[in-house]
C-alpha cells in the first residue's frame, strides 16, 4: 500500500506522512532503536530487534507492495521521527477481517499531533484494505496513548494484568482495544 500526506504540526513545522520504501531501511532502523530506548511501553527492547538495516529495507519494500499492509513513516525534514503500521491478524477466513495496529514516535516529537495523524492514516489504510476491525494493545500506564486511541474511537475489550514483563518495573498490564471500521 502507499500513502502520502503533509501535515502541519502544533509547533508550525511540516511533517510528511508516507509509506516507507526500500531506501528508508537505515533511517527506520535508527528510529526503532531510538524509540525503543526512550520508553518502556513498546513490545521490545532495542537489543531484541530482529532486523538489521538491510532486512528493514526489505520489510518496507514488502509493505509498499502489499495490498493489505503498510508501514507509514513520519518525516520532519530528513529525519524519520515516527512510524505506524497495520498488518493482518491472520490470513485464514475467520480472522482476515482483522488488522493489528502499531505506532512509535520519538520522544522529542510527542505532543505535536504526529500520533493522531499516524493513527488516522492507518485507520484510513485499514478501511481501504477492506478490514472491518482494527486492534491494538497498550500498556495501561500509558495514559497518553490510551487517550489518543479513545479519541480515535477505539474501545477497550479486555485486559491482561501480566501482559508485558518489563526489565525496569516488572509486570505491566495490557489493555486490548478495537475499532470497528
Amino acid at each position: 500500500m502507499t500513502y502520502h500526506q503533509t501535515i502541519t504540526l502544533k509547533n508550525g513545522m511540516e511533517c510528511c506522512l508516507r509509506n516507507g520504501t526500500e531506501n528508508d531501511g537505515q533511517a527506520v532502523f535508527d528510529n526503532f532503536t531510538l524509540t525503543h530506548e526512550e520508553t518502556d511501553y513498546l513490545l521490545s527492547y532495542p537489543d531484541e530487534n530482529s532486523f538489521d538495516p538491510a532486512q528493514e529495507s526489505q520489510f518496507l519494500k514488502e509493505k509498499t507492495e502489499s495490498r493489505d499492509e503498510i508501514q507509514i513513516l513520519a518525516a520532519v525534514g530528513d529525519e524519520i521521527v515516527g512510524t505506524a503500521g497495520i498488518e493482518p491478524v491472520g490470513k485464514k477466513y475467520k480472522v482476515r477481517h482483522r488488522a493489528d495496529f502499531g505506532i512509535s514516535i520519538a520522544k522529542g516529537f510527542w505532543g505535536l499531533g504526529i500520533g493522531q495523524a499516524l493513527t488516522a492514516a492507518c485507520i484510513e489504510c485499514a478501511r481501504a484494505a477492506g478490514y472491518t476491525q482494527l486492534e491494538l494493545s497498550v500498556v495501561a500506564d500509558n495514559t497518553r496513548a490510551l487517550a489518543l486511541y479513545q479519541k480515535a474511537g477505539f474501545v477497550e475489550y479486555g485486559r491482561n494484568p501480566q501482559g508485558f514483563r518489563s526489565r525496569a518495573s516488572g509486570f505491566q498490564e495490557l489493555v486490548y482495544m478495537r475499532l470497528e471500521l
